[in-house]
């Protein structure tokens, strides 16, 4: 049987489409065809194997923008009539809209024609922008100071924008239906959105690139998108859920899923019936994104560090100076400091209020806190290293509470220990990509 099985995440090939006048402002190394998912056992099964073909291409394309979709499947040899033979293409248009062409020139027809009449639903909350690589192959600027001196007006600049839409937002939920195939495809357990449910919001984020051929038009290209859904936060607010959060592979490790995730944040601070942004069982890749965009924000806070250590803080959560909680003068410092809110061991008063006003979940903050004091502790300072490590130990046994409840003593002291310097390893880790 082997010779007729293929790996479904191998012959399942995505491309994301662009008109012939948009391929001609893209760099020499960009790319956004022919790449493969992560997962397709919810489509599949569980093994994710196809039974029935020899080199086996499922090739499914989107229009860059509007997603219109184009699906061929061919084989180089295919077993006779049997009912152990697998339906490709039937099983996977079970998951996506009936509309997708199978024609490839109608679908390409239609990729330049809705590059031109393509634009995002919903309201603009959030944009950025990059240079473009053409720009980079001319030479003009480098590092942060290209991406700091853009024009938006400029060929060389490429914007990228974030748009909030819900079900009542015109057109979208024929868009979503194109969209959602990718939580199947990039997420772990992920399912699809029940479009009973009313209360659902998304935030999507696009690419906006001119074109370089006079009259210069701008087009667009879906990057990802996440959903949030709203739960009842006492006594008449919300807690905001973000479920899900996919960055499509060709706009992967190039900072869009901070961009993203850092413009959903800023939307709910300035939302007053929003009491709290929490994340929904978050992968590991997606935990380490939100720890140090969380960390970048706390230590660019001026009155939260200030407060926090005591003392002169810099921008970059420093002591400035020498200047810190000790109390002693340290090298080129001026004296004597006050001692700040953030011990160790933290002021709970003081640190719920800052959870509050910058609507952080509970534990995220105080892991947050947590990494922190950690970065700012001296390892000459028992006290304070003791302060430290009972900090975090009564948070763990919080958590943990049932699981520990039922050791014994000396072992329910061993596994807070053991957890404990788990934790400290990790902050480390996270703590090094940030600082």
């Amino acid at each position: 049987m082997t010779d007729w099985t293929s790996d479904a995440n191998e012959a399942l090939t995505l491309s994301l489409v662009r008109s012939q006048e948009d391929k001609e402002a893209l760099g020499e190394d960009e790319s956004y065809s022919e790449f493969h998912p992560n997962f397709t056992y919810p489509i599949y099964g569980e093994d994710e194997k196809i039974y029935g073909y020899n080199d086996l291409v499922i090739d499914l394309r989107f229009a860059s923008g509007s997603l219109a979709q184009y699906l061929s499947v061919k084989y180089s040899e295919k077993l006779g009539s049997s009912s152990t033979v697998d339906d490709v293409e039937g099983t996977l248009a079970g998951f996506i809209p009936s509309d997708y062409c199978k024609d490839e020139g109608a679908f390409l027809k239609r990729v330049a024609e809705e590059a031109v009449s393509f634009k995002p639903t919903g309201q603009l909350i959030s944009s950025y922008t990059r240079p473009s690589p053409l720009a980079a192959c001319k030479g003009k600027g480098k590092g942060v100071e290209r991406m700091q001196n853009l024009d938006p007006g400029s060929l060389d600049t490429i914007e990228f924008e974030v748009y909030h839409a819900t079900w009542n937002t015109p057109g979208f939920r024929e868009y979503h239906r194109r969209m959602q195939l990718f939580i199947l495809l990039y997420i772990e357990g992920g399912s699809y959105i029940n479009e009973e449910e009313d209360d659902w919001e998304f935030v999507l984020l696009f690419e906006k690139r001119k074109r370089r051929a006079s009259p210069h038009l701008a087009t667009y290209h879906f990057v990802g998108y996440s959903s949030l859904y709203p739960f009842y936060h006492f006594p008449e607010k919300v807690r905001l859920r973000l479920s899900q959060f996919v960055i499509l592979t060709p706009y992967q490790r190039h900072g869009h899923g901070s961009e993203l995730y850092n413009a959903i944040y800023q939307y709910v601070t300035r939302r007053s019936d929003v009491a709290e942004l929490t994340v929904e069982d978050p992968a590991e890749a997606f935990e380490d994104l939100r720890d140090k965009n969380d960390l970048k924000m706390l230590l660019a806070n001026e009155q939260f560090m200030q407060e926090g250590f005591g003392g002169e803080v810099s921008h970059g959560g420093g002591r400035v100076g020498g200047v810190g909680r000790t109390g002693k003068s340290g090298r080129g410092g001026t004296g004597v400091s006050t001692k700040g809110k953030m011990g160790p061991p933290a002021d709970k008063a003081w640190v719920e209020k800052w959870r509050k006003d910058l609507k952080i979940a509970g534990r995220q903050f105080q892991r947050l806190v947590e990494m922190l004091i950690l970065l700012r502790l001296d390892a000459s300072d028992a006290r304070g290293l003791r302060a430290y490590r009972l900090q975090v130990k009564e948070r763990l046994y919080r958590f943990n509470f049932e699981i520990l409840a039922q050791l014994e003593k000396d072992e329910r002291h061993e596994k807070l220990e053991e957890t404990f310097q788990s934790v400290k390893e990790d902050y480390h880790r996270i703590l090094a990509i940030v600082h």
